[in-house]
């Protein structure tokens, strides 16, 4: 699964930078302020803000919150309560899942992130790990989204989902939650097969060109545990998030 991220607001804004967006960068550095930060580690469930790239302006940046909220749902209620379970879109079913379906054959986007946590078990405790690209370099995960319409208030939200895959042998290894069916990672994008991934669907081979896409990442990873990410003993959103952090009892084998 992917629950838990860091995302720095350089690594946020890479993709903008790479493509020479030096007016839209600073544009959200300034107004946009109050709505975007620095995650060195935050949890989809707090439903945060972050900067994505949409089908519709891939080359320009845009705010909205984690957890996708379908053009169906009537009222804000039933909203907060559908996207808790729409933080992570399983890509082998975005296609016929109702609340990711028009999603994902129209609103596709990109999440710019430093890296993802996830939790091994083992003899009944969790230890939390940071996962990120082998080189440091930022990571590109595939995500859906869309624009909801509050029509109690006339409120327009913005909300994305991050779209998950069976784990390649490197996460099988990490992700080994007994209460999930197989371990999961997110589908993390190469350059190449980012720009395919928000392309405008117009014809099958379109289609099936984005569906080549859902499959366990060959990119080279590493990890290594970290402190606490819940409970009493979690420091939150703090710069030591990704550090380091061994355990008496877990001899790290990754």
């Amino acid at each position: 699964m992917c629950y838990d991220i860091q995302a720095k607001l350089e690594a946020q804004l890479k993709r903008a930078r790479r493509l020479n967006q030096t007016d839209i960068i600073r544009e959200l550095e300034t107004e946009l302020e109050p709505y975007i930060t620095n995650w060195h580690h935050v949890s989809g469930f707090a439903h945060p803000n972050l900067i994505i790239y949409t089908n519709e302006t891939p080359k320009l940046p845009t705010v909205a919150s984690w957890g996708l909220i379908p053009d169906w749902v009537e009222n804000g209620n039933q909203a907060n309560e559908l996207r808790r379970k729409t933080i992570n879109a399983r890509g082998e079913s975005i296609f016929e899942k109702p609340s990711f379906r028009k999603s994902a054959q129209c609103h596709r986007c990109l999440i710019c992130i430093d890296g993802f946590y996830e939790h091994h078990h083992k003899n009944g405790k969790t230890f939390p790990f940071f996962i990120q690209i082998k080189n440091g370099e930022t990571m590109t995960i595939a995500g859906l989204w869309n624009s909801w319409t509050n029509k109690q208030t006339g409120e327009i939200v913005k909300t994305f989902s991050i779209v998950t895959v069976k784990a390649n042998s490197f996460m099988a290894e990490i992700h080994n939650n007994p209460k999930f069916s197989e371990p999961r990672m997110p589908l993390i994008l190469t350059a190449d097969n980012a720009d395919n991934w928000i392309n405008v669907i117009s014809n099958s081979n379109d289609m099936d060109r984005i569906k080549s896409i859902i499959k366990p990442s060959k990119i080279n990873l590493v990890a290594h545990t970290v402190r606490p990410l819940r409970g009493k003993h979690s420091i939150g959103n703090s710069p030591k998030a990704n550090e380091t952090f061994h355990y008496k009892d877990f001899n790290n084998p990754f």
